[in-house]
């Protein structure tokens, strides 16, 4: 099976074989043959199993190779670092073809986005506030779209953007075709179904009895001390074939101390959190595509939307806030058919919440093994060879301020003479009580 036995042009095929993107995964033999008939859709899989491809080859096809840069295709999606993803695998596919995309999103000026928007566009790639946003200025035309994507639609309703959306479905023509993909499917998501699709397909990428959580991620759960988790991490970070990893922690202050611990402990680590400049963080994140930073230490939300496809390690520094957090976090590895490895610490203070996520997961480890830096599993487990310590250099010491001696015969420092010379008694406040001066108010 390859894309073109799923009906896709020659031109887009040839532009992912230039990539090695040759073999579909089971979505994407689903949804693109119904994308391509025009019919609704539902796409339910779990992160990471190509839905990008899924949805977007069939669009690209279905707007020609030499498309009138009319908006016709709009993707809406949760976070900024999606959104730039979705266009560039988007901008892939189409690189054989005139075909234009642009990428719409918060925390970035309006004024490069206008431009873009500007010179035409095929397929708008956007969350919702600033589509929304670009809408009521006047300065995007929805109207002509006959092609829906809302990917991610259960991170967008748990980030509160089901008003944004239902605002966004009254612009649009009712002549479109709709395509929905969400990892879960709760009752709002069928609900947007419901009254916004026409007789959608329901599609599922898993095989049912394939369990909640992705079968080819290796599960590790460990009751960790917090005084000791910097050292079992900076041990984890050296296993065998440990490739690019995304390290989970609850708060961004955290994000930006344990980023600078592992820098110091010698590894190319880089923050992501909500705190930082859009800037820093695209920075942040290109570094991490490119492999020059190999570690990312992320909070939830600026992470949503990671879409790298080898991601060998997710490591949960802080416990998920609940079972859904746990799935979205883990599902950053073992993506393309590759394996992953998911660690999660769990402190003393979070084993009620994390007993709630086993059971809620069928994971099978209501009760985590407590580990130190020490343990022998702990090597086992991850491939750790044997004496390896959590630190690729030596702390790095501070150096101390000595005093800086006078060479013999130089003339001291003003500084110096400053302070050596006797400071007069000052009486600046009987004086000014003897000329009848009011006392300074504090």
């Amino acid at each position: 099976m390859n894309f073109r036995n799923l009906g896709i042009d020659e031109d887009i095929c040839d532009a992912l074989d230039s990539k090695s993107i040759t073999q579909p995964f089971p979505i994407q033999q689903q949804a693109i043959p119904l994308a391509l008939s025009g019919v609704d859709m539902i796409g339910q899989a779990k992160t990471g199993t190509g839905k990008t491809f899924g949805f977007g080859l069939p669009m690209l096809q279905l707007l020609g190779p030499n498309p009138q840069h009319l908006a016709r295709g709009l993707v809406v999606v949760p976070t900024r670092e999606l959104a730039l993803q979705v266009a560039d695998d988007l901008r892939l596919a189409s690189k054989n073809r005139t075909t234009r995309i642009v990428e719409i999103y918060g925390g970035k000026s309006y004024e490069s986005q206008i431009e873009e928007l500007g010179k035409g566009a095929d397929v708008v790639v956007g969350t919702p506030g600033r589509l929304l946003d670009l809408h009521k200025q006047k300065l995007i035309d929805l109207s002509a779209i006959t092609y829906l994507v809302l990917d991610e639609a259960d991170e967008m309703l748990d980030l509160g953007f089901l008003p944004d959306i239902e605002k966004m479905f009254a612009l649009l023509p009712p002549e479109r075709q709709t395509l929905l993909f969400s990892a879960t499917m709760p009752a709002q998501i069928l609900s947007l179904a419901r009254r916004y699709q026409n007789k959608p397909i329901h599609i599922r990428a898993s095989d049912p009895d394939q369990g909640k959580t992705k079968a080819d991620i290796k599960q590790v759960i460990y009751r960790a001390h917090a005084l000791d988790k910097d050292e079992v991490l900076g041990r984890i970070l050296q296993a065998e074939g440990r490739g690019k990893t995304v390290i989970f922690v609850r708060t961004k202050r955290l994000s930006a101390k344990l980023s600078e611990e592992l820098i110091d402990r010698g590894f190319n680590a880089a923050p992501l959190h909500g705190d930082m400049a859009q800037v820093a963080r695209e920075r942040s994140m290109a570094a991490f595509r490119s492999g020059k930073k190999d570690v990312l230490v992320a909070t939830e939300v600026a992470a949503r939307g990671i879409d790298v496809d080898d991601v060998t390690h997710v490591i949960n520094y802080s416990v998920p806030e609940d079972e859904k957090a746990y799935l979205h976090r883990t599902g950053r590895t073992g993506r393309a058919g590759k394996l992953g490895v998911a660690v999660t610490f769990v402190d003393w203070a979070d084993l009620a919440r994390w007993t709630h996520i086993d059971r809620e997961l069928e994971l099978g480890m209501p009760e985590p093994v407590e580990t130190y830096s020490s343990s022998p599993h702990l090597f086992e487990d991850l491939g750790i060879p044997a004496g390896t310590k959590g630190r690729l250099r030596p702390t790095s010491a501070k150096p101390t301020q000595k005093p800086q001696q006078e060479k013999r015969g130089s003339r001291p420092r003003q500084q110096d003479r400053q302070q050596e010379k006797p400071q007069p008694k000052r009486n600046r406040e009987r004086r000014r009580n003897y000329k009848g001066a009011s006392k300074p108010s504090a």
